[in-house]
């Protein structure tokens, strides 16, 4: 078991319903007993995160163990796989593949001679120093992921007889971006964070058991609790002697909002605050800011703008149903048989109750719109069902500007509402009225100060540099 089988040898495709995906989820404990088990109990609390690949990487002191490959964590681990990666300690990962394509080849944890495992939610927007260093070292780079770069500096210095906690004390400096990371040697585990802490990243316990995990859903999965959020530029080590930690770098707060509006489980905590009621106050604020937007129901576009289409129906008192269902056995496909359109996937995934739609003013609600081409075609499926107005909300601001901290989203120009006006979208769209929340809206909704924020999806204002990226941005004056 200290060897990757891979054993599905579908294509894995992407989602077609946003266009905009977390890339990965991370897990890690330190357990003396069953570590692996409770590690596969995180990661599927974690799906959400990362669907089409996963892996788990263990250690019993004497050698690393490890299982990777494509699926849903439900898919890809038996009970026979788990036995086998046995250990005190165990971290887990699951990806959502991106640039690099569904090759199992950048699976996480990566692992570096039997003596590092590495896991990373996140993105490094420019990796050259990373790779400058390797190749001064005479260590090869080629074709490998920010994650593997990662990985290879902090193997470089264990392997001059570094610990782990001084290996990427070491290489910090080194890494330019936003990362949560998790990395196993065979004697400790150790958490940290990029300084603006852009990614969230939490430490639970659940009686011995130490837990690092990229959201609090998935402690509860495991029963253990909540202890504290792992600081932005801190460094937690778990091994035997209990946890310590050590601030590598001044912390300058700056989470990135989309987890409030879209990423995050709606059962987490983040900052303190519950992402179900920042959400509700999502819809809340959406009805302050479009108090005359005249309807005669409130629907969600299911799941992640339910909590915000109850928080409409609320302040504005008008009836929330369920009238889109959702098919729930559709999470990413492996094949698509008869390579239907864009349209007949959206018909597969959602279905309309049309006793609730017809001769119906409608008030549609969404988190966000990327592409717009979604959303189209829900207003399409509404009018079809016998709608008489479809009037579409939108709980956050209009997405006008890619990310390159560890959000996989299309490029400017695919972004309908960088392209166009929002009344150029309605168009689009072919809705009766289109409405947005305001970034002050959003902000305000949440409780906490701007400051504390990363913005840079909807103001184009990115809280670390861009390097090279920079010239992909185009600000409308």
């Amino acid at each position: 078991m200290s060897g990757v089988r891979f054993s599905h040898r579908l294509q894995v495709k992407k989602n077609d319903n946003k266009n905009l995906n977390e890339k990965c989820g991370v897990f890690g404990i330190w357990d003396e007993n069953e570590a692996s088990r409770y590690v596969y109990f995180g990661l599927f609390a974690l799906q959400h995160r990362g669907q089409e690949q996963t892996g788990i990487a263990s250690t019993n002191e004497k050698k690393i163990f490890f299982y990777k490959n494509r699926g849903l964590v439900s898919q890809v681990y038996t009970e026979k796989i788990i036995k086998k990666l046995s250990g005190l300690a165990a971290i887990g990962h699951n990806r959502y593949s991106t640039s690099r394509g569904t090759s199992t080849k950048h699976t996480q944890p990566v692992i570096i001679n039997n003596t590092v495992a590495f896991a990373h939610n996140g993105n490094l927007p420019s990796t050259k120093a990373l790779t400058d260093f390797l190749k001064k070292n005479k260590i090869p780079t080629r074709n490998n992921s920010d994650s593997e770069l990662m990985t290879k500096a902090i193997g470089f210095y264990m392997k001059k007889g570094m610990s782990l906690p001084k290996a990427i004390i070491k290489s910090y400096p080194l890494f330019t971006g936003a990362f949560s990371c998790i990395a196993l040697s065979k004697k400790e585990l150790v958490a940290f964070r990029d300084p603006r802490g852009i990614r969230p990243f939490v430490l639970g316990r659940k009686g011995k058991k130490i837990i690092v995990a990229s959201e609090t859903c998935a402690l509860r999965a495991c029963g253990a609790e909540f202890v504290r959020e792992i600081l932005p530029g801190e460094m937690t080590v778990i091994s035997k002697k209990g946890i310590k930690s050590k601030i590598l770098a001044k912390e300058e707060p700056k989470l990135d909002i989309f987890e409030f509006v879209y990423f995050s489980r709606h059962d987490s905590l983040m900052l303190g605050k519950s992402v179900y009621q920042v959400r509700k106050n999502f819809g809340k604020m959406l009805f302050k800011e479009h108090p005359n937007v005249k309807f005669d129901v409130v629907i969600p576009i299911p799941e992640t703008s339910i909590p915000a289409a109850i928080g409409y129906s609320q302040a504005s008192g008008i009836p929330f149903e369920m009238a889109l269902n959702k098919n729930r056995y559709i999470h990413r496909t492996f094949i698509e048989p008869l390579q239907v359109s864009r349209d007949q996937k959206v018909k597969m995934k959602l279905s309309v109750l049309r006793k609730i739609i017809k001769n119906k003013r409608i008030g549609v609600i969404d988190d966000s719109i990327v592409r717009g081409t979604t959303s189209k075609q829900i207003v399409r499926m509404l009018f079809e069902a016998g709608a008489r107005e479809v009037h579409f909300l939108v709980g956050s601001a209009p997405v006008k500007f890619p990310d390159f901290y560890g959000i996989d989203t299309p490029k400017q120009e695919n972004l309908i509402s960088s392209q166009k006006t929002i009344e150029e979208t309605r168009r689009h769209l072919g809705a009766t009225s289109l409405s947005f929340l305001s970034i002050d809206g959003m902000v305000k909704a949440t409780g906490l100060p701007k400051k504390r924020f990363s913005l840079s999806a909807f103001n184009g204002e990115y809280p670390l540099p861009i390097f090279e990226h920079e010239k992909e941005i185009k600000y409308k004056k």
